[in-house]
C-alpha cells in the first residue's frame, strides 16, 4: 500500500516526507494507522550516527488504530486502539522471566532496520528502505507491528498522546518504579530534565520518595520539575561541585541516582553524591567507549551499585497499562511535557526542541 513516511537520508540531513510502499501484513504482523508518534532522542541518535544504513524510516513511539491483522494474530483486531512499544521475542529466558527489555534478540528485532529474515517492509521507487525500527518504524502514516509490542488503549484516553509511553515515559518512570524500585521515604538524584528525567520525577513521586532532586540546566524545566513532584532542583552549570550541592540537601548522600544525560563528567560527579549501599541507574546514551563511572575501591567500600537500564526494565503488557492508570488518575501527567506538531513539520519540531522551546514532541498525522 502507498503511505507517507519521513525518510532519514543520512547523518546531518533533514527528514524528507515521501510517498513509499508498505507491504501487506504477514501472518504475524499488524497494520496500524498511526495517529500520533513521539520523537525520541534515540531516533535522532540512530539518524545522525548512521546506525542503520540510509534511507530508513525511524520512529518508535507510535500510537494508532489497527487496520489489518495477519492470520496468526489473536491479541488485537481491526478497530482496536493501540500504543506501540519495543519488540521482544516472548520465547527466550529473559522474556520468560518478564524481562522483555533484555530479550536475547533485542538488537535483531529493534535496531537492525529489517525483519529478522533480512527483508524490508518498505520500499521507494522499487528500492528497499530500512524499516521495522523497534518493530514499527512509525514515522509514517501506517506501520507494521507485532503482538508483543502493541498494547490496547481504552477509549477514555487520548490516543494520539499514548505513543511516548512506549519508550521515553516508561524509561523514566520505569527506571525509578521498576529498575531501582525506590521505596517510600527514600532519596533520589535525577540528572537531566528532559522527557525521561521528568518522567523519572513523576515516577519518584508515585513511589513516595521523600527527597527528589533534579539536576537540570534549563530554568523552565527545573520549574516544571517542582510542579511535577521534585522537592529540590539544582542548576549543574552554576555548581563547581555537584556532589557537594546534593549533600547540602541530603548530607549522608542519596539512596538512588538516575542519569539521563549520558554526560561522563556528570556521571562521575554523581558517584560522589551516593549514600552507602546506593544504587545508580544509567539510561543516558554516552559516547562510545565511555567507562563506568567511579572508583572500584570506593564502590566496594560503600557497597555502591551501578546498573544499566533499558526501557525502564518494562514488561509492556504489565507496565504500560499501569502507566495508563496512573495517567488516568492524574499521577503521571506526562501530557504536560508534550507539544504537538503536524507530521509534515517534523524538522521544524526537532529544531524547536533543540532550541529548548518544548520538552517532548508528538507528531500528529496530517488530516
Amino acid at each position: 500500500m502507498r503511505i507517507q513516511a519521513a525518510i532519514a537520508g543520512g547523518p546531518g540531513q533533514p527528514f524528507e516526507i515521501r510517498t513509499v510502499d508498505l507491504e501487506e501484513p504477514r501472518d504475524d504482523e499488524i497494520l496500524v494507522r498511526i495517529v500520533g508518534v513521539g520523537v525520541c532522542h534515540t531516533d535522532l541518535v540512530f539518524k545522525d550516527a548512521g546506525m542503520i544504513a540510509a534511507p530508513v524510516v525511524l520512529g518508535h513511539e507510535g500510537s494508532g488504530i489497527v487496520e489489518k491483522v495477519g492470520a496468526a494474530v489473536a491479541k488485537v483486531a481491526p478497530g482496536d486502539r493501540v500504543a506501540i512499544t519495543f519488540r521482544s521475542c516472548g520465547a527466550c529466558p529473559r522474556c520468560a522471566r518478564g524481562d522483555a527489555a533484555y530479550c536475547h534478540t533485542m538488537p535483531l528485532l529493534n535496531y537492525a532496520g529489517m525483519r529478522p529474515d533480512g527483508s524490508k517492509a518498505i520500499s521507494a521507487d522499487g528500492a528497499p528502505v530500512g524499516s521495522n525500527f523497534f518493530g514499527q518504524s512509525s514515522f509514517a502514516t501506517h506501520a507494521l507491528t507485532y503482538e508483543r509490542n502493541v498494547i490496547k488503549v481504552a477509549d477514555d484516553l487520548p490516543l494520539a498522546l499514548m505513543g511516548p509511553l512506549g519508550c521515553g515515559i516508561q524509561t523514566g518512570a520505569g527506571g525509578v518504579m521498576r529498575s531501582l524500585a525506590c521505596e517510600a521515604g527514600s532519596s533520589i538524584l535525577i540528572v537531566g530534565g528532559g522527557p525521561v528525567g521528568l518522567s523519572a520525577v513523576m515516577g519518584a513521586k508515585i513511589q513516595g520518595c521523600a527527597v527528589i532532586v533534579l539536576a537540570e540546566p534549563q530554568a523552565a524545566r527545573r520549574a516544571l520539575a517542582l510542579e511535577l513532584g521534585a522537592t529540590h532542583v539544582i542548576d549543574p552549570l552554576a555548581q563547581t561541585d555537584l556532589a557537594a550541592a546534593v549533600r547540602a540537601i541530603v548530607p549522608r548522600g542519596v539512596d538512588y541516582a538516575f542519569d539521563t544525560s549520558g554526560i561522563p563528567a556528570m556521571q562521575g560527579a554523581v558517584m560522589g553524591a551516593l549514600a552507602p549501599k546506593a544504587v545508580f541507574g544509567i539510561v543516558g546514551i554516552s559516547p562510545p567507549g565511555t567507562p563506568l563511572p567511579g572508583d572500584v575501591n570506593t564502590a566496594m567500600t560503600f557497597g555502591h551499585t551501578v546498573k544499566g537500564i533499558i526501557e525502564g526494565d518494562s514488561d509492556p503488557d504489565v507496565f504500560l497499562p499501569q502507566l495508563m492508570d496512573h495517567f488516568r488518575r492524574g499521577e503521571l501527567p506526562f501530557d504536560r511535557l508534550v507539544t504537538t506538531f503536524p507530521f509534515s513539520q517534523i524538522n521544524e519540531a526537532i529544531a524547536a526542541q533543540h532550541r529548548g522551546e518544548c520538552v517532548k514532541i508528538v507528531l500528529l498525522m496530517d488530516s
